[in-house]
């Protein structure tokens, strides 16, 4: 692969043209960075970046540093790679990542998951911070994402075959891995570390949802309510990559508790969560 220029310029990308040679550049540019051939990717979402700051012999890059990244917005997100050793794993965590409602497309959104897996990683355990639909939940449950609902029906991958990608028509049946899920079972099981079970139901934002838009969701089988995830997932399945999801309730959705919601509880509630859910995080990396 050619190696990045910096004194090229950089164009950028739309859902409309995407751009190969985009991820190649950014490809290129972490691997000239990088001492470390990463294998397993972590999406840290809001409140759960504390994670990457176990890394060993951390490497870190600012989003906005990098060829064709964006510039993380949303609270709680440093906006930055760190790769290291974490359980003996060579491992690439992001501290944030991008949403549709910070103003990028989908594939925007997803864009590190496809430069990842032009590195050489194959494993993706994204996590996220999320409404509790059902009511089942708490505040502070760790849930294990099974499958998930987007009814906005965009996708990162409208374009790409036009543009000389791959295949656009993927199957996401299985687009969260069983063995791995079983994996996550087991090891909250061992680790004495409630794990909760449920779908994530995809929302855009920035706005919380209204207590209709959540009586309908819980409708249509949705347990957690979120505003990303799902378009990392989907490209994740287009370039083979086995995936795990983790959700921390951090808030229970609106019109179940008669209560205001606030970015700030997202926060809160995350580095309450922050013991357990590093424990469990580092069980999977060990055996994934």
């Amino acid at each position: 692969m050619p190696r990045f220029n910096p004194t090229q310029p950089t164009a950028p990308i739309s859902n409309d043209s995407p751009d190969p040679e985009a991820y190649r550049q950014s490809a290129d540019f972490l691997e000239s960075r990088l001492s470390v051939k990463p294998e397993i990717l972590i999406v840290l979402g809001s409140g759960l970046g504390s994670l990457a700051d176990e890394l060993e012999n951390k490497e870190t890059l600012e989003f906005d540093k990098i060829p064709h990244f964006k510039t993380a917005t949303a609270p709680g997100h440093k906006g930055r790679l760190v790769a290291g050793r974490l359980k003996g794993r060579n491992v690439l965590a992001m501290q944030g990542r991008f949403h549709v409602y910070e103003g990028h497309s989908p594939l925007e959104s997803a864009f590190p998951i496809r430069v990842a897996s032009l590195l050489g990683v194959d494993k993706l355990l994204t996590t996220c911070a999320c409404g509790g639909v059902n009511e089942k939940y708490k505040v502070g449950d760790i849930t294990l994402i099974n499958d998930y609902i987007n009814f906005t029906h965009t996708s990162p991958l409208v374009g790409m075959s036009v543009a000389g990608f791959d295949s656009r028509f993927i199957d996401v049946s299985t687009a969260f891995d069983k063995k791995y899920r079983e994996m996550a079972v087991s090891a909250a099981k061992n680790g004495n570390i409630p794990l909760q079970k449920g779908v994530y139901f995809y929302m855009p934002g920035p706005q919380f949802e209204t207590p209709a838009e959540i009586r309908a969701i819980r409708a249509l089988g949705g347990d957690l309510v979120g505003m990303s995830l799902v378009h990392e997932v989907i490209m994740a399945r287009r370039m083979n990559m086995r995936t795990l999801a983790l959700g921390l309730v951090t808030n229970m959705a609106a019109g179940i508790l008669d209560a205001p919601l606030t970015e700030e509880e997202v926060l809160v509630e995350g580095k309450k969560a922050a013991v357990r859910f590093s424990k469990l995080v580092k069980a999977l990396i060990e055996k994934m």
